[in-house]
């Protein structure tokens, strides 16, 4: 590895502030886990993004049955919804600036729409790499979960700011309009795309909004506060 871009990723890793020994293999996985799949490289980030789903689904329930174990079931699954969604990986992501670092193939820079997206993979493969290189979690408990606790914290005080179909059901309720209604496809048999479901959300056939997401809750979950910030000037919650 080029050593300017040995010192570039080992900044990065210590702006972890998770204590993370830093030798060759972790500077190697980390590179690879920014190395974007339009780069071209055969060794990009998809094998790691694949990874880090699952790391951080399981890190994140450990957090919660530590930190919150007396939450009921029904409330930890929402509340881990929150703690792993694209949105959050894209916050933690832009925390680090993490888009300065991952390397682009010339047709996929510049395309600001695609920021977000490309965030919250960069941060999933991360969390993937830090995983196959240091084999177990501590290193990435000590660093998400300040970021989890400020999440939680924030869900846990507004439950209905982050149960985008909750919050769609009480406004269409009422208003005496019924319930919304949603309607979901799979777009790819890809695990771990966070495209893969693509649903609209209507009420009374009034199609309201429409989102994606790696399943269909989290797809349904992302129209439902889609529509809700669409309604926002028309008496939405």
């Amino acid at each position: 590895m080029d050593p300017s871009r040995a010192a570039e990723l080992t900044d990065l890793i210590q702006r972890f502030d998770a204590e993370i020994p830093i030798n060759p293999e972790l500077l190697a996985l980390v590179d690879q886990a920014l190395t974007h799949v339009s780069s071209g490289r055969a060794r990009n980030l998809e094998r790691l993004e694949f990874l880090g789903d699952a790391v951080l689904r399981l890190a994140a329930t450990e957090f919660i049955d530590r930190h919150h174990a007396d939450l009921a079931v029904g409330a930890c699954s929402n509340l881990r919804a929150q703690l792993v969604s694209d949105r959050w990986l894209a916050d933690v992501g832009a925390a680090l600036g993490i888009e300065q670092h991952v390397m682009l193939g010339r047709h996929a820079k510049g395309d600001r729409s695609a920021e977000s997206r490309l965030r919250a993979d960069a941060t999933e493969a991360l969390i993937g790499a830090l995983y196959s290189a240091l084999g177990n979690f501590e290193a990435i408990h000590r660093w998400l979960t300040p970021h989890w606790c400020a999440t939680a914290q924030a869900v846990l005080a507004t439950p209905h700011k982050f149960n985008g179909k909750t919050a769609l059901q009480e406004w269409s309720q009422g208003q005496g309009l019924g319930l919304p209604h949603y309607a979901t496809e799979e777009c790819s048999s890809q695990h771990g795309d966070s495209e893969r479901f693509r649903c609209q959300v209507s009420i009374q056939d009034r199609d309201l909004a429409e989102a994606k997401g790696r399943s269909r809750k989290e797809a349904e979950q992302n129209a439902a506060a889609a529509a809700l910030q669409a309604l926002g000037g028309n008496d939405a919650p």
